[in-house]
């Protein structure tokens, strides 16, 4: 039998609703009476004219498919699971072996990841397509993930396969999604792999406060996607493709579970994780050090703001994060583009933009790879850059970069010399800047100012004698503007809370203009500017 659950308090005119259960001819079936808030049920017997399925082929090991050989797009176990089954033919999984019969390249090897079969689930051997042929297993359909599903359907008590999010095992073997998403064409788990994505981090895995970035399962719960899988109680999940991709479909590109091409934060998928501990937070012990910022950096809300500044939250977009890039963070994050042989031009290997690393570095062959290397176009491509349109070419991305970076260490240095004169022992207890003190200083919020201009890479924390900072940050990429005007800020509201440097004798304000002057010339100025 299967239960409806309605609200007590839906105020719905009188409607009868029947749900049905799998079986050949009859069922006990539900009827559901709604009146006002008064929910009233009752069982009866029903005859049904058709079974869920006809009768499987030999050798098809339990895997239904469509309901018969000619009922595409009715999947046995949309029967049931009407609401599944209207996203899923939504996705590209619904079509895929049309998709690949109209491709012109369709091989028989192809076969096995456009139609039902043991790939992507826990079946092993012949199974489905691939031990009857039969045209009830085209497509990927529910069982590719969820495997074999005549059990449950025969008698639904007995429990639904569950699909799987893991994509690799620990030998590095594929699983589910990652069965069929690898090799030189659409390398997803490849690159994903080498991607902080495919990390757990053990002790913020284990913090329920940091679970819902830092652990898959966690993520899910955050964002409402409560259904079963099979390591939903096991030990802490990656961001695998399940987490951020809804394998029954969605409204947004990709099959993404939130839009990554919104500017509002709490919807836009990157976001939700990548906007953690923007301003200065006195309650944390970590409060001086920015965690997560990239995403209010683009919406110039990232930041401790000085009083005098003459500049709001959200006035200084970056250029990224302006009208002019739609995209957001998955124009230079997420770059997917072919790569071909120098000498003779074919095809060599698709980069799918999920190493998440906007300018990677670059193998022999120029495929993207994760590692440590110069950030010249020699050895890292700066190919999302211009494939967006927004520099012409490779060698102008990397100068702009380098010029925003440079500006922006030299302040930093500056202004990190000016507060070792006021609290030599910097963040360490004591002095003006402490994070453990339950107050907040000036020094602690240029302290924090100049931790977001090198946010992740860590500068010099030693004074004088022209100290070194990384040229390319986070800062120098998602809003140069901003943190610029930040540390021009941030030094003079030292200067003068603490009487060092220039204390008053520089006028920091015509600085401040040509920066907006800039950030308007290049859309980063938000319209209330």
């Amino acid at each position: 039998m299967r239960f409806l659950k309605l609200p007590s308090y839906s105020l719905l005119p009188f409607v009868a609703l029947l749900v049905v259960a799998a079986c050949e001819t009859k069922t006990e079936t539900q009827i559901v009476t709604v009146t006002d808030t008064l929910v009233v049920t009752d069982t009866v017997e029903v005859e049904v004219d058709r079974p869920v399925y006809q009768p499987i082929p030999d050798g098809a090991a339990g895997f239904v498919g469509y309901r018969d050989s000619n009922a595409a797009p009715a999947q046995a176990c949309g029967q049931c699971h009407a609401s599944a089954q209207s996203r899923w033919l939504t996705t590209a999984h619904a079509d895929a072996w049309a998709g690949l019969q109209g491709s012109g390249h369709a091989q028989e090897f192809c076969e096995g990841c456009h139609t039902v079969n043991a790939l992507g689930n826990a079946a092993t051997g012949s199974v489905g397509w691939s031990a009857t042929q039969d045209s009830r297993y085209h497509d990927v359909g529910c069982e590719s993930c969820h495997g074999a599903g005549q059990s449950h359907i025969d008698v639904p008590s007995s429990g639904g396969p569950l699909a799987s999010l893991k994509v690799l095992d620990d030998e590095g073997n594929f699983l589910s999604c990652g069965e069929c998403h690898n090799g030189s064409h659409h390398p997803f788990v490849e690159d994903w792999a080498q991607s902080p994505h495919a990390n757990v981090v053990g002790f913020a895995a284990a913090r329920e406060s940091c679970a819902g970035c830092h652990k898959g399962q966690g993520a899910l719960v955050a964002w409402g996607a409560n259904g079963n899988y099979v390591e939903k109680f096991e030990e802490a999940l990656p961001t695998t493709c399940g987490v951020c991709h809804d394998p029954h479909g969605s409204d947004n590109p990709g099959q993404t579970r939130f839009s990554a091409e919104s500017s509002s934060m709490e919807i836009n998928l990157c976001a939700r994780c990548h906007n953690r501990r923007t301003a200065p937070d006195p309650e944390s012990s970590h409060g001086l050090a920015p965690h997560a910022p990239q995403a209010a950096l683009l919406l110039g809300e990232a930041g401790w703001f000085p009083p005098d500044l003459g500049i709001d939250q959200g006035d200084i977009l970056g250029t990224h994060g302006s009208v002019a890039n739609p995209r957001l963070c998955a124009t230079c994050h997420v770059n997917s583009y072919d790569i071909t042989d120098d000498a003779t031009g074919e095809f060599v290997f698709t980069s799918t933009g999920h190493l998440f690393t906007a300018v990677p570095c670059t193998d022999e062959q120029g495929i993207p790879v994760a590692g440590d290397c110069e950030y010249n176009t020699d050895e890292r491509t700066y190919g999302a850059c211009t494939a967006s349109g927004c520099h012409g070419t490779e060698q102008v991305a990397q100068s702009a970069l380098f010029a925003a970076g440079t500006r922006i260490a030299d302040r930093s240095g500056t202004i990190l010399d000016l507060l070792w004169e006021v609290d030599p022992n910097l963040e360490e207890p004591g002095g003006e800047i402490d994070a453990s003190d339950g107050r907040f200083t000036v020094a602690e919020g240029a302290f924090f100012n100049v931790n977001l201009a090198q946010f992740p890479s860590e500068g010099s924390t030693e004074p004088g004698d022209n100290p070194e900072f990384a040229e390319v940050t986070s800062a120098s990429t998602h809003n140069p503007f901003l943190v610029e005007a930040l540390l021009i800020g941030s030094q003079d509201a030292v200067e003068a809370a603490y009487g060092v440097g220039a204390a008053g004798a520089v006028n920091y304000w015509p600085l401040i203009q040509e920066i907006l002057d800039k950030a308007a010339k290049h859309g980063g100025l938000a319209e209330a500017q």
